[in-house]
């Protein structure tokens, strides 16, 4: 989406069955992340790489008037969002973007990537987790990490800008009990894209 203002890029999400797809191979050594800083999942990065030129090429189509620039995706398109934010602030710093949203994005790169990360966007970026969400538990920490700005959703639909861990644990505890016949899909059901909109349009109310 661009208009004389901002341009807007928006990595389509995937179901959680298939961010599994991404994550399948262990035994494959992550990558090395934007301009040598860290590394990145393995999967992650192909997947941005194979779309990048075409991304980039876009951006300097159409910025042509200094708009601000804003990436966002779901799931795995969170994964490509925040990797696209890293690519372009530590591969050029002039163009990085004005802001990175994020919802049940999983784990992308390592520690030190999502350092450098929180030093070049801190202000400027928003993680949302939506509860028991399955798919920001994947892939395991450590090697890799997460970035900060976390927007925790609690299991009553209210956004946190942070969450005490024992308050955590009852909160993730009280979202299992939200179905009691089938307490196991509160980690499905709080990923669905639907699940963040409408909870999010309620906190905006």
């Amino acid at each position: 989406m661009a208009g004389d203002h901002m341009i807007v890029t928006a990595f389509r999400g995937t179901e959680p069955r298939q961010i599994k797809n991404w994550l399948s191979d262990a035994t494959t050594p992550p990558r090395q992340g934007p301009a040598g800083t860290g590394h990145v999942h393995d999967g992650f990065g192909e997947a941005l790489e194979s779309i990048w030129p075409d991304v980039k090429n876009t951006h300097a189509e159409l910025r042509t008037n200094g708009q601000t620039v804003w990436f966002a995706g779901h799931g795995l398109g969170g994964a490509l969002a925040m990797l696209a934010g890293a690519r372009m602030y530590l591969e050029d710093p002039r163009l990085a973007a004005d802001g990175v949203y994020t919802y049940g994005r999983p784990r992308t790169c390592d520690a030190a990537l999502a350092r450098a990360y929180n030093k070049g966007y801190k202000g400027r970026m928003y993680r949302f987790v939506n509860n028991n969400d399955v798919v920001p538990q994947m892939p395991p920490a450590p090697p890799y990490s997460h970035v900060d700005a976390l927007r925790y959703i609690d299991s009553h639909g209210k956004v946190r800008d942070e969450m005490p861990v024992i308050g955590g644990l009852f909160d993730h505890a009280a979202g299992l009990t939200a179905d009691p016949l089938a307490p196991t899909s509160d980690g499905l059901r709080d990923h669905f894209m639907r699940s963040y909109l409408s909870t999010l349009e309620k906190n905006l109310s």
